[in-house]
């Protein structure tokens, strides 16, 4: 056995488990470690099949912003998981059934990789060994695929529009500042002029 394929059995085995732990851990924030843990060994996957910056992109954005953000949001807020779970069951069915269209899904995937081995290649673009593999998404990227790229963040931006929109909340007792009456007050609104006499004081 050669060492790149060792460290593949080894990542995959290790995401694999990671990934049955994540649905499987009775503790949430227990399931957020180990979603890091899968997403560690799937960057060290890309790092063997030569994607060396999507495995980066996968560990600085994903391990290092999205899933430490899951894990300050679970462990921050006070949420009743067990009222949560006591739904369940209602649940289940829905479940199994979007199971078995993902699992049919897989099957024909694979199906059609061994009936024909050639259609796994038909869609792919040729690589040129010349260019570095960042340089080579980039073009990809922003030449073939520019108008879905942009189409992706514009949906992303109207996505987090809505949820600071929907999860924004204004408190009754805090005093917030409005520049539109502050900009147009008057000056006998917020001057008092007060003659004293002298030695009087106020």
């Amino acid at each position: 056995m050669t060492l790149p394929l060792f460290f593949f059995y080894m990542f995959s085995a290790i995401a694999i488990a990671s990934a049955v732990m994540v649905i499987s851990a009775r503790n949430p924030v227990h399931a957020v470690l180990f979603l890091i843990l899968v997403f560690v060994n799937a960057a060290g996957l890309f790092m063997l099949a030569g994607a060396e910056f999507l495995a980066l992109i996968l560990v600085v954005v994903y391990v290092g912003a999205v899933a430490v953000l899951f894990l300050f949001v679970v462990m921050m807020l006070d949420v009743d998981f067990a009222s949560l779970r006591q739904g369940f069951l209602q649940y289940a069915p829905i479940g199994v059934v979007v199971g078995l269209v993902l699992l049919l899904e897989l099957l024909l995937v694979a199906g059609s990789v061994m009936v024909a081995p050639e259609t796994a290649g038909a869609a792919v673009l040729p690589i040129d060994g010349g260019i570095e593999n960042t340089r080579a998404l980039g073009q990809v990227l922003y030449t073939r695929y520019v108008f879905l790229f942009q189409g992706a963040g514009a949906v992303l931006l109207v996505a987090m529009i809505g949820a600071i929109v929907l999860t924004l909340r204004h408190k009754p007792n805090v005093k917030r500042q409005n520049p539109n009456v502050q900009v147009g007050r008057k000056v006998s609104e917020t001057l008092e002029v007060v003659k004293v006499k002298s030695g009087q004081g106020l």
